[in-house]
């Protein structure tokens, strides 16, 4: 549809010619591009048809001046091209689209203490109406840093430690993750699991860690040593030769498909076959997962859903800051099963729905809580025990090899 921008003077269309071309009032014109009620569907057809012809856009400076707000959205982000941190900015920026908000990112960089705290100052300084926290690592000052302000922040994952006037979260919690392919694995009849992390100043990995630490408990299985990475496919590689002479090794979670990735690669160079000797699994489901050999399992995680959750909420926090709170949505927790999981190596004695190598049977499971999405694709490798995997309620070097118990210190590395 052809525009004629400013009915041929040359000038910005204002409201006025579009409630004369649209045959409406002017006020009827400013209902319709505030997102108001109670204006017909009619009505609004007419406006936004004669907004399009006429190229007409609203004068958010104007609008700022009138409503006291900028409409714009802070985001403190780590400057990272990892999927997760990534995934999650786009979703953002997607999301936003249809809130009549604009984004203001400000980047940190690992290993600034004063990282968080900077960059909320800074976008304070630029009048933003809202926050969004997205934040994935804990950086020495943090737990200093109190933000007293009255703007509403938008935590994305595990928050970190700071005080703020109004907070909503969003985002399914990491340790709910870990526990549907802890659960996935110890279905198929492992005896154990052991977890290659990823490093330990990340939220995400250590509550990863404790959600697989926690749900070995929760079954009576034994607790293997952990190893560390660092996200990458050449950490998951050198972790997995670490492994692959350990031979009552039959599976591992991977605490993202990078480092399941290179994990898998190494078990392959030193003949340990994926999965018929050891079952992997990695979490993020990046594009490649499902092309890689053989196909990877994993969970998926909804950025784009946790994305627009979130920024709901806290539009609704701005605009409401009176109002209760939106409650979060509970994305389910999708786990992709492909051909890198199955069953133990044959020769293992089932009993009690759990395997192990020298005949001994493993505790009984315990009663599940939570209920998952499961999507088998095609060539996935069926094991003995293919119940419903969990569901929760809410909600990526050398690996350092670590003792069972809490944040790993003074590890060591393995050998190459």
């Amino acid at each position: 549809m052809a525009r004629l921008a400013g009915r041929g003077t040359g000038t910005a269309p204002r409201s006025i010619d579009v409630a004369r071309l649209a045959g409406v009032s002017q006020k009827t014109v400013s209902r319709v591009m505030n997102g108001e009620q109670y204006v017909s569907g009619d009505l609004r057809r007419r406006v936004l048809e004669a907004a399009e012809t006429l190229g007409y856009r609203l004068n958010h400076a104007a609008r700022a001046l009138a409503s006291g707000r900028t409409r714009s959205i802070g985001v403190v982000t780590l400057g990272t091209a990892l999927y997760g941190p990534a995934s999650l900015l786009m979703g953002l920026e997607r999301a936003v689209r249809d809130t009549g908000y604009t984004l203001r990112v400000v980047n940190t960089v690992e290993g600034d203490a004063l990282g968080i705290a900077g960059a909320v100052d800074s976008l304070l300084d630029q009048g933003v109406d809202g926050i969004v926290i997205s934040e994935p690592i804990d950086e020495e000052g943090d737990a200093d840093l109190a933000i007293r302000v009255d703007v509403p922040f938008l935590i994305l994952g595990a928050p970190p430690p700071f005080t703020a006037h109004r907070v909503v979260t969003a985002g399914l919690v990491a340790h709910q993750l870990a526990r549907a392919v802890t659960e996935h694995l110890l279905d198929l009849g492992h005896p154990t699991v052991h977890h290659l992390a990823g490093p330990q100043r990340w939220y995400a990995a250590r509550d990863r860690m404790e959600g697989w630490r926690a749900t070995l408990a929760a079954h009576g299985r034994r607790e293997p040593p952990v190893l560390v990475g660092d996200w990458s496919a050449a950490s998951g590689h050198r972790a997995g030769l670490e492994l692959a002479g350990d031979r009552d090794v039959t599976a591992v979670f991977a605490a993202n498909d990078d480092m399941a990735i290179g994990l898998i690669r190494a078990l392959l160079e030193t003949g340990r076959r994926v999965p018929e000797d050891v079952s992997v699994v990695g979490l993020d489901d990046i594009p490649v997962a499902a092309y890689v050999s053989p196909p990877l399992t994993t969970v998926r995680q909804p950025f784009d859903a946790t994305a627009e959750d979130g920024l709901r909420r806290l539009v609704h926090a701005i605009e409401n800051p009176d109002a209760d709170p939106i409650p979060a949505e509970d994305p389910p927790v999708n786990l992709v099963v492909r051909a890198s999981t199955g069953p133990p190596p044959s020769g293992a004695v089932s009993v009690g729905g759990a395997v192990l190598a020298g005949g001994t049977a493993a505790p009984e499971g315990r009663a599940r809580t939570t209920r998952t999405t499961r999507t088998t694709a095609p060539g996935a490798s069926d094991g003995p025990s293919q119940v419903p995997a969990p569901q929760p309620n809410r909600t990526t070097a050398p690996g350092q090899l670590v003792s069972p118990g809490r944040t790993p210190s003074g590890a060591r590395q393995p050998t190459a």
